[in-house]
């Protein structure tokens, strides 16, 4: 026998299908599907990946573009106190030291013309200016820091998060700081002519260099998040503990000398291999970061969807997202905070 449902048992925000009182005032039986939320496309994707959160099963991926967001278009980033784009970053690069190309734009080959012209001592002071300054947390990282208190609310086993990101700024450090939850972080460091590491800098600050990554295991998802910036990090405090993969000679080291993957935390590793990417801000043309996303995907048992928020993609882009089985949403980072942010507010 089939359901029947009285019109009275359906919620307001609910469409029925088939649902009609018979002349007798009984309900009549529901012909199709008996309710379906009334959603846009944004907040399903949402609703989706906040459930897939809680369950520890979503690895947010930060590239350029995410602090971007919430920036008033038409602001020159320098001035206003903002954090750079990577073609903005490039084009200051390449004003300041004359670059002599035409592709001012590209930041692996400005960055490696001021390495060879200026030596690798004034790249990093340049670096070190930019991201070591006087910048804010922008709606995106406060999301982000506020996601272990609001599952630590819902009484969640886990309420820590893996975090990775390219950027070298500590905006999201910044923001698990005034959020007043406590942050591990996981960055690359290379010295000239010396193999790549990963360095872990704990939350009281200690820095521990992971020289055996299978065993390294000295981290608490299930209180607090961890941060892995693959590409290194600006130290505030001390210059010469910067560390940037930045010129087109990084990029192949960082490549040539080691798999990057086996240099990561095999634990870190593992919760890659089982969990979603949401890449927020992040285009899919960072071609060694391919190679890590590649090697985590091909070793996957199950298939997790993957998801990029981008406004306005290219055609390149879309191409690349297409091939990698990551559905795309065009839409601009402000709006999917602000829709996340109901959603997680309303305890999906």
């Amino acid at each position: 026998m089939r359901p029947t449902i009285a019109r009275a048992h359906v919620p307001a925000n609910l469409r029925t299908y088939g649902a009609e009182l018979s002349p007798t005032g009984k309900p009549a039986v529901i012909s199709r599907t008996l309710a379906v939320p009334s959603l846009d496309a944004l907040s399903r994707h949402c609703q989706v990946v906040s459930r897939r959160l809680a369950e520890g099963k979503v690895i947010p991926f930060l590239g350029a573009g995410a602090n971007l967001c919430g920036r008033p278009a038409g602001v020159a980033w320098r001035e206003a106190g903002f954090l750079p784009s990577g073609s903005e970053l490039s084009s200051y690069l390449a004003e300041t030291y004359a670059y002599p190309g035409q592709d001012a734009a590209n930041l692996l080959r400005v960055a490696q013309y001021v390495d060879l012209a200026a030596g690798d001592a004034a790249l990093f002071d340049e670096l070190h200016s930019v991201f070591a300054g006087a910048y804010q947390p922008n709606a995106l990282h406060r999301l982000l820091a506020g996601l272990p208190s609001g599952l630590r609310a819902r009484s969640r086993p886990v309420c820590g998060q893996l975090l990775i990101t390219t950027n070298y700024d500590d905006a999201v450090e910044t923001a698990f700081v005034e959020a007043g939850e406590e942050l591990d972080v996981v960055y690359y460091i290379a010295g000239r002519d010396e193999p790549g590491e990963f360095v872990h800098v704990r939350p009281d600050g200690e820095r521990v260099k992971i020289d055996r990554r299978a065993e390294y295991r000295d981290f608490a998802l299930e209180r607090r998040s961890i941060l892995l910036k693959v590409h290194g990090a600006v130290d505030r405090a001390d210059l010469e503990g910067d560390s940037y993969v930045i010129t087109e000679d990084h990029y192949i080291d960082y490549l040539a000398r080691e798999s990057i993957g086996r240099l990561i935390p095999t634990y870190l590793m593992a919760r890659m291999r089982g969990s979603h990417f949401l890449f927020l801000g992040y285009g899919m043309r960072d071609w060694n970061l391919r190679v890590i996303l590649r090697s985590i995907w091909a070793e996957q048992t199950r298939r997790f969807a993957s998801w990029a928020i981008q406004k306005a993609p290219d055609e390149v882009d879309e191409r690349f997202w297409e091939r990698h089985h990551v559905e795309m949403l065009d839409q601009p980072l402000e709006r999917w905070v602000e829709t996340m942010s109901a959603v997680l507010d309303d305890g999906h």
